[in-house]
């Protein structure tokens, strides 16, 4: 019999709430995070909304010592990693040094960083950039620092898969768990809301170019017109529910039930994209059927095409308007690597409080065949969710989460 992997411990940055409980407040109550771009002069470029972690301090939280070598994306994961584990009422100095390991996901690294570093070498000369550049830009960085700040030395990585990372990630950390390690902190957060993590994006020809915030970002809207970049994400802690329930944890948000992750053909072929294979296969992973499925928690790309492909998967899959569906990062904007982890924590809560939390206050086109929850929060008995993601390049991901006692 395989192993229930739970999750034990969530910590959240997000652009609509600091901190787990002040997230979900403001998600349940339909509150925005989306504005206008104050982190550097956007003016110039043709999209000028983004989501950012609003009241973060970092050196309110990171020892002085971190803070030359650290960017912004950095400082979020490590305090999403220090509330996640007081979350799950872990003492990282009581864990085996090497039984605890940590798997996160990463889009471009630390972008912010690096730019500020090739600024000064090419304006003031080589001695004038820091000798961190040489890690503390890297895409593994995050995975890097939870690890040191907390004595974690189990297996360890990271996934780049763009916006699907943080399921990838998560999926990978239960493949560890299942393997006989007891512990692993897994999650996702990003941050490159600077010029060149903006232009890197506007490149896709993907994001709105909208300048009402309330407008911005709207999915499965007949008003689309993109998305909205966004900073932030989850960092959660998955563990053996055996060990979990030795060490006495104090709660279990759920079950890590069914993952699967799948690549989308090459244009032209004519075969259809691979989400709905992913959600198949993630459903049967966790030993269900759709009709088990009690919401679905959207990838929801704010991109007409990409929501009508995703509807239309949803529909075949669950049936026209058979299922809940709800993509809450309407409020927060797409947070690339951050964003599937955070969905899977928001998915999780929603499990814990038996509401589905709204998709803002989207207006949802009557061509797409699905019950999207929009407006207000709704009630309901839920056991299990569906959490999907896609990230650029064709990758898919699906993750089926279960309550449990």
């Amino acid at each position: 019999m395989t192993t229930p992997v739970v999750v034990t411990g969530l910590g959240i940055t997000a652009p609509n709430g600091l901190g787990t409980e002040e997230y979900w407040k403001a998600t349940l109550g339909g509150e925005s995070g989306l504005g206008p771009v104050t982190r550097f002069d956007a003016t110039q470029y043709p999209s000028r909304i983004a989501g950012e972690v609003p009241g973060f301090v970092a050196e309110e939280h990171i020892p002085s010592r971190l803070m030359p070598q650290t960017d912004h994306m950095t400082r979020l994961a490590l305090v999403c990693a220090d509330w996640a584990l007081k979350d799950a009422g872990v003492h990282t100095g009581d864990l085996p040094e090497y039984g605890v390991g940590v798997v996160t996901a990463a889009s471009g690294g630390a972008v912010e960083f690096g730019q500020r570093e090739l600024q000064n070498l090419w304006s003031k000369g080589k001695e004038h950039v820091s000798a961190y550049q040489s890690f503390a830009w890297f895409y593994a960085v995050n995975t890097g620092q939870i690890s040191i700040r907390h004595k974690l030395r189990g297996p360890s990585g990271v996934l780049l898969t763009e916006q699907a990372g943080g399921i990838d990630a998560i999926g990978h950390a239960r493949r560890h768990v299942r393997k006989g390690f007891p512990m692993v902190v897994s999650g996702g957060v990003d941050a490159a809301l600077c010029p060149w993590g903006w232009v890197s994006q506007l490149a896709s020809g993907l994001m709105s170019t909208e300048d009402d915030p309330a407008r911005a970002f709207l999915p499965f809207s007949a008003d689309a017109s993109g998305y909205v970049p966004g900073e932030g994400g989850a960092i959660l802690v998955l563990e053996d529910l055996a060990s979990a329930r030795a060490r006495g944890a104090d709660r279990i948000y759920g079950e890590i039930a069914g993952y699967a992750a799948t690549l989308d053909p090459a244009p032209g072929t004519g075969r259809p994209p691979g989400l709905r294979k992913a959600a198949e296969q993630a459903i049967t992973d966790a030993g269900l059927s759709p009709a088990d499925i009690d919401v679905v928690f959207a990838d929801a790309s704010g991109v007409p095409a990409g929501d009508r492909a995703e509807a239309e998967a949803l529909a075949g899959l669950f049936g026209p308007h058979a299922v809940p569906v709800t993509a809450p990062k309407a409020l927060t904007g797409r947070l690339l690597a951050g964003g599937a982890a955070l969905d899977v924590a928001t998915a999780l809560l929603a499990l814990r409080d038996g509401v589905i939390p709204p998709t803002g206050q989207v207006q949802p086109a009557p061509g797409h065949p699905i019950d999207l929850v929009a407006g207000a929060h709704r009630e309901a008995d839920l056991r299990s969710a569906l959490v999907l993601a896609r990230g650029h390049g064709g990758f898919n991901a699906a993750l089926v989460v279960r309550r449990r006692k």
